[in-house]
């Protein structure tokens, strides 16, 4: 079985786009959705730095289900991030990923210039 070093490159170049894509996905949802969670919650917050207790954090994510959703929905989406770099730094890619990411560097390659990560896998065939 031949490796390509051209291919590799780029597919490793995909994982990178793609991870780029998600960190910046999660750094806007932070920014938004996040920031307004911690907003909701400043009250508990000023509560919380008087008297912190595990009741007054479970009162807190109790009544107040959508920024504990939100803040949630932030953590988790940062903690998977990490966790999957982690893992790609540790053990490199699994065959499920390298087989993901070949099916779509053959999608972008297949659909040519009209797709949206053409120019970025092509620096040369910018338009």
């Amino acid at each position: 079985m031949t490796v390509d070093p051209q291919h590799q490159r780029q597919i490793e170049r995909l994982r990178v786009i793609l991870l780029r894509r998600w960190w910046r996905t999660t750094a806007i949802l932070w920014l938004t959705v996040g920031s307004l969670s911690l907003w909701s919650l400043r009250g508990e917050w000023a509560m919380l730095r008087q008297y912190f207790t595990w009741t007054a954090v479970r009162y807190a994510v109790a009544y107040n289900r959508l920024a504990a959703l939100s803040l949630g929905l932030c953590a988790g989406l940062t903690v998977a991030l990490l966790v999957a770099e982690s893992r790609h730094i540790l053990f490199g890619l699994s065959r499920s990923e390298q087989q993901r990411l070949d099916r779509l560097h053959s999608d972008i390659h297949h659909q040519g210039p009209s797709h949206p990560l053409w120019s970025a896998l092509n620096p040369r065939a910018r338009r």
